[in-house]
């Protein structure tokens, strides 16, 4: 078996079939990650505490507390990505998921190398995003790539690194409207992310956080549009 690298990633891999568990823990310890397996949710989100994984694959169907309880628990603790791999392939339940706070969802059986690569994209993803060289202001909102900090109307506003991605990529092409794939393409690194319905829910997060009255426009059929409420958008350089 190869070993983890020393700053490899940590895999948390939540699965109630030990022969499924334990297959993906080899899986991806050979690929270069640390890999921690748990088979029902209150082992897993004893893990979570103690080992922060980067990282975690949760099956919906355990035994006790479900998965879906389990993911509701690792959002109140982390924005860590979350891939949802079950056997359930209804799309009411990928959409449950997405709403729950899952970043990605796959259906048993699947292949090894789709997964490796979706894991790939959900660690790129949740990286800090690279500071941009400018600041961005205009009447109401304020985006700080250095520290991160977005305030709007002189409020700051806590926001998740996808929610972060999503406002500052809209903020950056103001009075432009980006379609659905083009946001999956910049924010999620994968215009063919498990549905386009996960731009509509984290657009539906900023609004909640920001507040109704955000200058986040829906372009019915096209996509979406960062209106700001004066015309001219003021870009600084940060030091």
């Amino acid at each position: 078996m190869t070993h983890p690298e020393p700053h490899a990633a940590t895999v948390l891999v939540v699965e109630d079939e030990p022969d499924i568990g334990a297959l993906l823990g080899d899986l991806l310890e050979s690929r270069g990650y640390r890999a921690l397996v748990a088979d029902d949710g209150r082992a897993a989100l004893r893990l979570f505490h103690e080992r922060r994984p980067d990282l975690v694959v949760l099956d919906l169907g355990l035994p006790g507390m479900d998965g879906w309880e389990t993911l509701h628990r690792i959002r109140d603790l982390s924005d860590a990505p979350v891939l949802i791999l079950t056997a359930r392939a209804a799309e009411e339940d990928k959409v449950r998921a997405l709403h729950g706070g899952a970043d990605d969802y796959m259906v048993k059986p699947f292949g090894y190398e789709e997964l490796f690569a979706r894991l790939a994209v959900l660690l790129r993803r949740s990286r800090p995003v690279a500071r941009d060289e400018s600041r961005y202001e205009d009447a109401d909102l304020v985006i700080d790539p250095v520290s991160r900090e977005v305030t709007y109307q002189g409020r700051r506003v806590e926001l998740t690194p996808l929610e972060y991605r999503l406002l500052t990529t809209l903020a950056r092409h103001p009075r432009k409207v980006l379609s659905r794939e083009q946001l999956l393409e910049l924010v999620w690194d994968d215009p063919y992310a498990v549905s386009r319905d996960v731009v509509r829910i984290y657009i539906g997060y900023l609004r909640r956080k920001l507040g109704a009255d955000v200058p986040i426009e829906t372009v019915r059929g096209f996509g979406y549009c960062y209106r700001p409420r004066h015309r001219a958008a003021v870009t600084a350089r940060t030091s």
